[in-house]
């Protein structure tokens, strides 16, 4: 019997990916009208090289454990405790200049101080963009009495927590919140996990852990032992070898599952 439910928080019941998409266009748009560029051909080209950039630096491995993508790198800042944020804190600010100074290059702007101009907009832009998708607080709202919520999320504290401060409806309903850069390890490790079913005071069979990304959700929970629920809301193709144990295209089936 379920007893519990874990939840991912980006691009589950946050609508992360439409935030950076809007906060990317706000921020292009200014060099639209400055420059006359085309704002869809420079967010692709400082996409392009923020995942260059991001991927060049020492930080790089502590960043893929802890599990913070380039682009939340384009607006932290990183005021976190241990070393591997020490080192963002201070790689970031150069990072997010040179990203969007690329970028512009690119697009046959070669101006630095524009670029440092766009880096500084875009974190602003991004905390005015704060989406929850339409079934989010009706499902929580329908869940909270009778199950007790943890909420399971990559990233750091800091970022993590100012993504729920922009959308405060979220976290009274969660009895635990467990962010990987506190942790020190981040989803698929096992251990994150665990910790979260200590907090439960929980068997893994009496837990079910609900996200969108089959390589961090999915892929820890198998490896736990805790059953899943892959949210496949763009309807992906299926992995080979990571396989959710219950599959649902938004978060309003996942009573069906439950009633079962």
């Amino acid at each position: 019997m379920i007893k519990a439910i874990i939840f991912d928080l980006d691009d589950t019941l946050l609508w992360d990916e439409k935030s950076v998409k809007e906060a990317f266009k706000a921020t292009c748009e200014i060099a639209q009208e400055r420059y006359n560029v085309d704002a869809d051909k420079l967010e692709e080209l400082v996409r392009r090289n923020a995942r260059e950039l991001y991927s060049s630096y020492e930080t790089y491995p502590f960043t893929q454990m802890i599990g913070i993508n380039p682009f939340e790198g384009l607006w932290g800042t990183f005021h976190d405790e241990g070393e591997g944020f020490q080192k963002m804190k201070k790689m970031a600010p150069d990072y997010q200049r040179d990203a969007w100074t690329k970028g512009l290059k690119d697009a046959g702007i070669d101006n630095p101080e524009f670029g440092k101009e766009l880096a500084e907009a875009f974190p602003e832009k991004r905390k005015e963009n704060a989406f929850l998708y339409d079934d989010t607080l009706k499902v929580l709202d329908a869940l909270k009495e009778n199950y007790t919520l943890l909420l399971l999320t990559n990233g750091s504290p800091e970022l993590q927590h100012i993504k729920l401060d922009i959308s405060p409806e979220i976290p009274p309903y969660f009895d635990h919140i467990v962010i990987s850069g506190g942790f020190g390890k981040g989803k698929p490790d096992p251990s994150i996990f665990e910790h979260a079913l200590e907090l439960l005071n929980a068997e893994k069979e009496q837990v079910l852990m609900v996200g969108d990304n089959l390589h961090t959700d999915i892929l820890g929970a198998n490896r736990t032992g805790i059953p899943s629920v892959w949210l496949n809301r763009k309807k992906q193709e299926q992995h080979e070898e990571i396989v959710a144990t219950y599959e649902i295209t938004s978060l309003s089936e996942l009573q069906t599952i439950l009633n079962k």
